[in-house]
């Protein structure tokens, strides 16, 4: 509406500034987190882009700072962006910080382009699962396992009995499934800007330099430059954020956070972290 009222004006009298609304996606993508350590989640951020895209703009930038995580939650994500960006007839830019990768990418190829700094890191195709095993460990201090299931596959990869082969092939045929998923989107997103590399979607990551070869990224560049380059030198950036003040966000108004909660918190929130660490850790960062 005020964009169709400037063009009413003569244009001696037009605004020539343009704002551009800005959502920030930072963080490891998984269900669930809570008011001590947020996660990415369609949950969690639903409501930015939905107001981003309320606005009265000719585009919307989403900056992506992510090493991945859930690649139901990712996808989530990919296509409440996509959808909107059809309803509301938007492009959308996408700018990498640090690291788009996994979880992370599939975000990213969102946008219908994508800039990152040269030193961003970008790809990781792949999927992957990590656990530990502690059978020895339980014989070592005597303790014994009992597991009682109605179902056979009840508790296939239980980290405390030895691994089973049948196991392991059950789970690698599942991520050979949520694999080809994420292929096809990139492969319908980035269409005929990708290369003919044998190792692009073995799960390898590059820097965005490398990147924009492989046709990963559209170009190096930072927001504030491509923005004002793209809409004008009075262009303005509008960072969409969530409606939570700092008394609400502690619960000392209106919300209740009792001392075992804040304590569950913690100790969720530290196992969160080393989990948050390890996925960063696998980008040298």
């Amino acid at each position: 509406m005020k964009r169709l009222f400037n063009r009413l004006l003569p244009k001696s009298w037009r605004s020539t500034v343009v704002t551009i609304p800005v959502i920030r996606l930072q963080g490891p993508i998984m269900a669930g987190g809570g008011q001590f350590r947020p996660s990415l989640s369609l949950a969690s951020t639903a409501g930015l882009i939905e107001k981003a895209f309320s606005f009265d703009a000719p585009a919307v930038a989403i900056s992506i700072n992510s090493p991945g995580g859930s690649a139901v939650q990712s996808r989530l994500i990919f296509k409440r962006i996509r959808d909107l960006a059809a309803e509301k007839n938007k492009k959308v830019l996408v700018f990498v910080e640090d690291v788009a990768a996994s979880g992370g990418y599939m975000i990213a190829v969102a946008g219908d382009e994508i800039f990152a700094d040269p030193s961003s890191i970008v790809g990781s195709i792949g999927v992957v699962s990590a656990s530990f095993g502690f059978p020895e460990l339980m014989k070592k201090i005597g303790v014994e396992r009992r597991v009682h299931t109605a179902g056979q596959n009840k508790a296939v990869l239980d980290p405390f009995k030895p691994e089973k082969e049948e196991d392991v092939e059950r789970l690698k045929a599942l991520q050979l499934e949520v694999h080809a998923t994420f292929i096809d989107l990139v492969k319908e997103r980035r269409g005929s800007k990708l290369k003919d590399d044998p190792d692009l979607f073995t799960g390898l990551f590059w820097t965005a330099k490398r990147g924009l070869e492989l046709g990963l990224v559209d170009a190096l560049g930072d927001m504030r430059s491509v923005l004002k380059t793209r809409f004008g030198e009075k262009t303005q950036l509008k960072l969409i954020t969530a409606p939570r003040g700092l008394f609400g966000r502690f619960g000392l108004f209106g919300s209740r956070v009792s001392a075992p909660d804040i304590a569950a918190a913690a100790a969720s929130g530290v196992l969160d972290a080393a989990e948050e660490r390890a996925l960063w850790a696998r980008f040298g960062l």
